[in-house]
């Protein structure tokens, strides 16, 4: 059904409509396009997210006066569609106009559900980089990322819906996609967890640490979910301070101890409500730093985890390291002001090509932008200022930032990641 307020925003010329009914959308369009076809003279316009359709009444010619691409189809730019008679205007411009309907949600400008999600498509290294950067396009498609992992996989993901829940609330928390997903990560705690137990001890941190952040930029309070989960945290954490992480061989995320537990000191630190204090929490941080005295970090990647973590964890990082680690992460960054994922580790491919070392990527921008911002880089300082530019500059059509695996050529799901720190690196550079 098409409320009152959608009705007048369709911006016809010389509509007559009794606003006060209600009908369905379908029906408004052709009811207001009839009554402005019988003001000859006039242009009757119907402004699209995707499109804008104007129909020339006095000429019989339907135009399509605005370009945009998406995934599934592209709108010609400023050509004539057809030329037909007075009597015809009416079912050629609601034929139009229902095409544009029903491609997808997006058009609309409907909030992605669980239940209206579309699969946003994949990740694909040859899409084209979107005419003008978008931070709206760019929500649209973490919220359909994640929701699709949701609905299809129906389980969680360090590149998906747990980075999800770091990067929402840099934008907004209070809409239906981030309630949804923020649900179901409640409910793997307190009812999966509860019936079956968690699939990995890696999946108990990783949720604590995503739902410890979510908490602290949201509602400021630790939830009994959070707190379950950084309890059980400290429960299965062994006795050189490590915790049994995924070794997948899937870079960065599931490759190495290390990893997990600098995601444990980020979860702890940045709890709310002083959960950094407990008796729990003070004894699980004793062990996480006798275990990174006993494995310091060995790549870039590893110490730009620290500088985040060390944000929230006082004393994790030392001032001289932290210099340290900044600079060698400016080091690195691209002549057109980006970083290659590839450059922060020494990681082999699983299909035997070569890592891309020199191109800029979205996960490797967006990851140590974000990473730098967290350990005090002032977003003056000119670097700073050229990796918040080549992000601008390099968001693909769909809304997306693209990062090629670094396990082999495939499924491309660090870019959902990538997209994710890409979206908290700009936000913090407004800030």
């Amino acid at each position: 059904m098409l409320r009152e307020s959608a009705v007048r925003s369709l911006g016809f010329s010389d509509c007559h409509l009794l606003f006060g009914i209600r009908f369905s959308s379908f029906s408004v369009i052709w009811m207001a396009i009839a009554e402005c076809s019988h003001s000859r003279g006039d242009w009757g316009r119907v402004t699209w997210t995707v499109a804008t359709v104007k129909i020339d009444l006095s000429n019989g010619c339907a135009f399509v006066l605005r370009e945009r691409v998406d995934e599934r189809f592209v709108v010609v730019q400023s050509k004539q569609l057809f030329r037909v008679r007075d009597s015809m205007i009416r079912y050629l411009a609601l034929a139009a106009i229902l095409v544009l309907t029903i491609l997808n949600p997006l058009l609309s400008g409907e909030p992605v559900t669980l239940e209206s999600v579309v699969d946003p498509g994949p990740n694909d290294l040859s899409e084209p980089i979107a005419q003008d950067y978008s931070l709206e396009k760019a929500v649209h498609f973490l919220d359909s990322a994640s929701l699709q992992w949701q609905k299809q996989r129906k389980c969680f993901t360090c590149h998906t819906n747990l980075a999800y829940l770091y990067a929402r609330p840099a934008i907004s928390s209070d809409v239906q996609a981030h309630r949804e997903v923020r649900q179901f990560a409640e409910e793997l705690v307190q009812s999966r967890w509860e019936e079956q137990g968690p699939r990995w001890d890696a999946e108990v941190i990783a949720a604590a640490a995503a739902l410890a952040f979510n908490d602290a930029n949201t509602t400021h309070k630790l939830h009994p979910a959070t707190k379950t989960a950084l309890d059980r945290m400290w429960t299965i954490q062994r006795e050189d301070g490590g915790w049994e992480w995924l070794k997948c061989d899937w870079p960065p995320f599931e490759h190495d101890d290390h990893y997990g537990v600098t995601l444990a000191a980020l979860a702890v630190g940045v709890a709310p409500e002083d959960y950094v204090n407990s008796p729990a929490a003070q004894e699980g941080i004793a062990g996480i730093r006798s275990y990174l005295a006993a494995n310091p970090p060995e790549n870039l990647h590893h110490r730009a985890m620290m500088l985040w973590a060390g944000k929230y964890l006082d004393d994790l990082v030392s001032e001289e390291d932290q210099q340290k680690w900044v600079n060698e992460l400016l080091d690195v960054q691209k002549e057109d002001g980006g970083w290659s994922a590839a450059t922060l580790g020494e990681w082999a491919r699983a299909d035997d090509s070569e890592q891309d070392t020199v191109s800029s990527d979205g996960y490797g921008t967006g990851f140590v932008l974000f990473a730098l911002q967290q350990a005090g880089v002032p977003m003056n300082d000119e670097r700073m200022r050229r990796g918040v530019e080549w992000l601008k500059a390099n968001q693909r059509e769909s809304g997306r930032w693209i990062a090629r695996s670094l396990y082999k050529d495939n499924k491309h799901y660090l870019s959902h990641a990538g997209s994710a720190f890409a979206v908290m690196a700009l936000a913090g550079a407004e800030d």
